[in-house]
């Protein structure tokens, strides 16, 4: 399976990627399978034991390292199209040899992905004697972080699909089953309403809704719970979707009514700061300071959000210390909660894109408790 995105931009990425890492002082950089090697690409490459390795150089034109048994896969991906020589290595062969011989004698300086195996990471060091190895995680990121037109469209569909998804909950989420049977019903609906997988479901109902990162139980669903449904999957362009909204089943005690509204007026403030020029951090102290205000600050225990784009959770993240300014392009999630231990928790959660005026929201569900029919 190959990327949507067109051969001209796939193009214009690889040269990017190779200006960029020269700037940082990099003679090559060297990618294997994972969402870089797709961003640059297109090619969707199986992570195994046997070495994938795109072989970026200063100054020479860029190789693409494969299993002879993967060469049909990433010759169907149309690496060719993009200039890419395949150098294919036998079973007996050494791979990280062949990189070696690819990269010459001149490298002194060369990165590898945030996502490289350890194992392959090692190897290489020891392949390549006297060479400096370092990250080319900040290189590659700053390519990835500002989305083009075309990439907010495919994240524009992924919110869409995630939306269509909230929209049944009514379908699903009652008193008498449980978090684990809601939850497979969802994820069959995020695959059913456009996306290839589901990434994620998060079933929160209750006290298990005041732990965030909470899955799925075997806990029934009860009169007058809340519950935190926070889902999402990736498209067949690749990209992610993540939304969450808080139900209840009837209606739930006045003290969550009282801080689901200040957890409202938290996350539409953050939304609204959104602007070319704020600083991550300030996204979060909008959300945070509100929260705070009201008394529950030390129930919000995580940060406001993360970017998304091929990775559920990429740069920018939006949390005190971070002082980067938020450009034109950037996606990211704001998604504030407030979580009583041992009661019931809540979180709103949008996908917002930065425009060249303000911020868009890329999922458009009511954000307004939803009380369910008993």
């Amino acid at each position: 399976m190959s990327s949507p995105a067109a051969q001209a931009d796939l193009t214009a990425r690889l040269a990017r990627a190779r200006a960029a890492a020269a700037a940082a002082g990099l003679d090559a950089v060297l990618i294997t399978p994972g969402p870089d090697l797709r961003y640059l690409t297109g090619y969707v490459a199986k992570p195994l034991e046997r070495l994938t390795c795109l072989v970026l150089r200063s100054g020479a034109d860029p190789v693409l390292v494969v299993p002879v048994l993967e060469r049909p896969a990433a010759e169907a991906a149309g690496v060719a199209a993009l200039g890419l020589a395949i150098a294919a290595w036998e079973e007996t062969e050494d791979p990280i040899a062949l990189v070696a011989e690819i990269l010459g004698t001149g490298v002194r300086d060369y990165g590898v992905d945030d996502h490289m195996w350890a194992e392959k990471v090692l190897r290489l060091r020891t392949g390549l004697p006297g060479v400096a190895q370092h990250l080319a995680g900040d290189v590659l990121r700053g390519l990835r972080i500002r989305k083009s037109p075309a990439e907010v469209d495919a994240l524009r569909e992924a919110g869409a699909a995630i939306d269509r998804v909230h929209a049944r909950m009514g379908e699903w989420l009652r008193a008498g089953r449980t978090e684990r049977q809601i939850g497979r019903d969802i994820a069959d609906a995020i695959i059913a309403e456009g996306h290839v997988r589901a990434d994620f479901v998060i079933v929160g109902s209750g006290a298990n809704g005041a732990s965030p990162h909470h899955e799925v139980s075997d806990r029934v669903i009860e009169m007058g719970d809340a519950v935190v449904v926070d889902i999402g999957g990736t498209t067949e362009a690749g990209y992610c979707s993540d939304s969450t909204r808080t139900y209840t089943i009837g209606e739930p005690d006045p003290e969550f009514r009282r801080y689901y509204a200040v957890l409202l007026e938290a996350q539409r403030a953050a939304c609204e700061a959104v602007r070319p020029g704020i600083g991550a951090q300030e996204v979060d102290r909008v959300a945070r300071g509100i929260i705070s205000a009201a008394g529950y600050g030390e129930f919000f225990v995580h940060r406001t959000g993360h970017g998304i784009g091929l990775e559920g959770h990429e740069h920018p993240y939006i949390v005190e210390g971070n002082a980067e300014p938020i450009e034109p392009g950037m996606a990211f999630s704001v998604e504030p909660g407030i979580y009583l231990p041992g009661r019931h928790g809540a979180r709103i959660e949008d996908i917002v894109v930065c425009t060249t005026e303000a911020g868009e929201r890329l999922n458009l569900t009511p954000r307004e408790l939803t009380v369910l029919p008993v």
